[in-house]
């Protein structure tokens, strides 16, 4: 035997890429309580585009997060949420997003949901 035992990938660099896709999260929420806190868990996720729709660029592992977050906030007998997939996130999505009328930019400081 003589080398001392399994030296593994020792001194070769190995680089973890995380696929990353960039999702339209938008959701009908029917409680205002519930509303709150739906628009304060995507605040964490992603940037809002309209009141109700945000766009996140995720990893698998994040949505799964976001999804159990979300789960957590809102009443499945009454409240929507949907999630669409615009594939990986090299920038290719922003073509696939058009918009018509005013553009929305949300400021943290002018932003109340009530």
């Amino acid at each position: 035997m003589g080398h001392g035992g399994n030296k593994g990938l020792s001194g070769i660099y190995c680089k973890v890429i995380t696929m990353r896709s960039t999702y339209i999260v938008a959701y009908d929420i029917k409680d205002d309580k519930r509303l709150r806190k739906v628009f304060t868990t995507m605040r964490g996720f992603g940037n809002p585009l309209q009141y109700s729709v945000f766009k996140c660029n995720l990893s698998e592992r994040e949505k799964t997060i976001m999804k159990v977050n979300l789960f957590k906030c809102i009443n499945n007998n009454q409240d929507s949420v949907i999630i669409i997939n615009l594939g990986t996130s090299d920038f290719a999505s922003e073509k696939k997003i058009e918009q018509l009328g005013a553009v929305r930019t949300f400021d943290d400081n002018l932003v109340s949901v009530i």
